[in-house]
């Protein structure tokens, strides 16, 4: 009876952590293994610029989108995410920072939600 409540308790666990590394992994897709929630924190020498098109990114801001434009789904999905609306960030000035930082390989043409970025 014994073994039998081990059993039972250790298949719960293991359910309780295939669930939770079922959310994990979805929440972290566009961006690889990290959470979108995660990468967009490195966004925050963007701020500024990310609210006001007039604002010219800083060279920590443009470091990090280079960095992380090199995946353009996880920069939109960073550029979309509920972090960069918390700190008021506007989608439609945020995907125009990859031009403004001069980056010659960013995704031109790329649609990130209803924007595109030029």
């Amino acid at each position: 009876m014994e073994v039998q409540v081990k059993h039972i308790v250790l298949l719960g666990l293991l359910l309780v952590l295939g669930i939770t590394g079922i959310e994990k992994v979805h929440e972290a897709r566009e961006c690889g293994s990290s959470p979108v929630e995660t990468e967009a924190l490195k966004l925050a020498p963007c701020v500024m610029a990310g609210q006001d098109q007039n604002t010219a990114p800083s060279a920590k801001c443009c470091l990090q989108i280079k960095q992380i434009g090199k995946n353009p789904s996880c920069l939109c999905a960073v550029m979309l995410s509920q972090t960069a609306k918390s700190v008021g960030v506007k989608p439609e000035v945020a995907v125009t920072i990859p031009k403004r930082c001069n980056i010659a390989n960013r995704p031109v043409g790329y649609k990130c939600g209803a924007y595109t970025l030029p």
